[in-house]
């Protein structure tokens, strides 16, 4: 075999090989190719949404009482503007400004020489007076002795029983001037007319005051705190609905019933004081169609004052069992008030309800739902009306407050040791 020959077989057997090794590398790689030109054709199948977590609750059911609620003023139950009786100079104050005083406490004193000098002139022509008048009496019975035997005329004893009765006029003339000086010697030491709260002082010692009618100068004043008035105004709708009530039997009327009232007093959130009613006017006030109303409150600790404003709450029907549920839960759509119920497939529902007052810090549900019903009360923002939801069962009232209450402090207890940690690792690095 010539080395030509040889030459061109090898190089035949090499592009052998080399065309076979490059036919078993592009196999796979067309495969690839095929399937992913084949999954082009395939549109990928897209996961459902799952559907949003929203708390849900059973209203509560318990027996309530409706409340009206008005904004009133205190006054006092006694209130006296303390004034002169007598004229002169004030010689001393008895009392301290704001102080509690009780009646026949002693306030003012005011100079009583002047009084006591005429309640002595007084006292002496008193005296003369009754001398004159037991003379005048010895007189009328020798008259009468000697009459019968006509050493004196009959009129001679009538001008002695005359002169007798003149003499009685006269004491008794004397008898009232003494009085009335011992009443201004009694007046110039001017007592506490009640028991209450004194107010300061108008006139200090050394100056004059007058006593007379009209024009008595004004010393203080006293303002009686235990108990106290609580006066309010009643709309004519509501005196209307309560009317109605009290025909029908469903409420006492406060003109012959004390019903209950309860006070809460500026800055507070829930009522404090407890009285009863006490009075209704007899006509409604024809500027402003209300009724002045007016209710009686304890103050033992004198803490209330008047003219303090405060908030009432009239009782305003029988007890009566109801639905309640928490004013977050409660949505507003345009002129409706609406709650989101959970249907048995777990799709939302949009119920319109009807609204009371609110009870122990829950709001009444007059119409629009039922004890079984499931409402939203936590997730309101997630829900749609029509789509399903993931519903967890929760609390309404005290027990959902604990929860949320158990919860917080649980989170500031992994805050704390998240902070403890903290400090650890940044003593270790300042250490090191």
């Amino acid at each position: 075999m010539s080395l030509t020959a040889i030459s061109k077989s090898g190089r035949a057997a090499r592009g052998e090989g080399l065309q076979l090794r490059g036919s078993r590398g592009l196999a796979p790689l067309g495969l690839l190719v095929a399937l992913m030109l084949s999954g082009c054709g395939e549109k990928p199948q897209q996961q459902a949404a799952p559907a949003p977590p929203v708390t849900v609750a059973q209203p509560t059911k318990r027996t309530v009482t409706d409340w009206d609620e008005f904004t009133g003023r205190f006054e006092a139950v006694e209130e006296v503007q303390v004034r002169a009786r007598v004229g002169g100079f004030v010689t001393s104050v008895e009392f301290r400004d704001g102080a509690i005083v009780r009646a026949g406490d002693l306030l003012y004193v005011i100079d009583s020489r002047p009084f006591e000098a005429v309640a002595e002139q007084a006292s002496g022509q008193l005296a003369d007076a009754r001398a004159k008048a037991e003379l005048a009496k010895r007189d009328l019975d020798r008259g009468l002795s000697l009459v019968q035997t006509s050493a004196v005329s009959e009129q001679v004893v009538d001008q002695r029983r005359q002169a007798l009765q003149a003499a009685h006029a006269a004491e008794t003339v004397a008898e009232g001037a003494l009085k009335a000086a011992q009443l201004n010697i009694e007046f110039s030491h001017v007592m506490a007319p009640i028991s209450g709260r004194v107010s300061r002082h108008l006139v200090s010692a050394g100056n004059l005051v007058q006593g007379s009618e009209g024009s008595s100068t004004l010393l203080t004043s006293i303002v009686s705190l235990d108990p106290i008035y609580i006066y309010f105004d009643v709309d004519e709708a509501t005196y209307q609905r309560n009317s109605k009530l009290w025909f029908e039997g469903k409420r006492p009327s406060s003109r012959d019933t004390a019903n209950p009232v309860q006070v809460t007093l500026t800055g507070e959130t829930k009522p404090s004081h407890e009285g009863k009613m006490d009075f209704l006017d007899n006509r409604l006030d024809v500027s402003t169609a209300t009724l002045r109303s007016r209710a009686v409150i304890p103050n033992k600790d004198l803490s209330i004052l008047p003219g303090q404003f405060a908030r009432v709450r009239l009782i305003g029907s029988a007890p009566y069992e109801t639905l309640l549920l928490p004013d977050s839960a409660i949505a507003t759509d345009q002129s409706r008030k609406i709650v989101f119920v959970v249907k048995d497939d777990d799709s939302v529902e949009a119920r319109a309800i009807e609204l009371g007052p609110l009870d122990d810090g829950l709001r009444v549900i007059r119409t629009g739902l039922k004890p079984e019903d499931r409402v939203i009360i936590d997730g309101l923002q997630r829900a749609r009306v029509g789509a399903k939801v993931a519903p967890h069962k929760g609390e309404i009232g005290g027990k959902r407050l604990l929860n949320q209450f158990q919860t917080l402090l649980a989170l500031m207890s992994g805050i704390n040791f998240v902070a403890a940690g903290v400090q650890r690792l940044r003593h270790a690095a300042e250490q090191f």
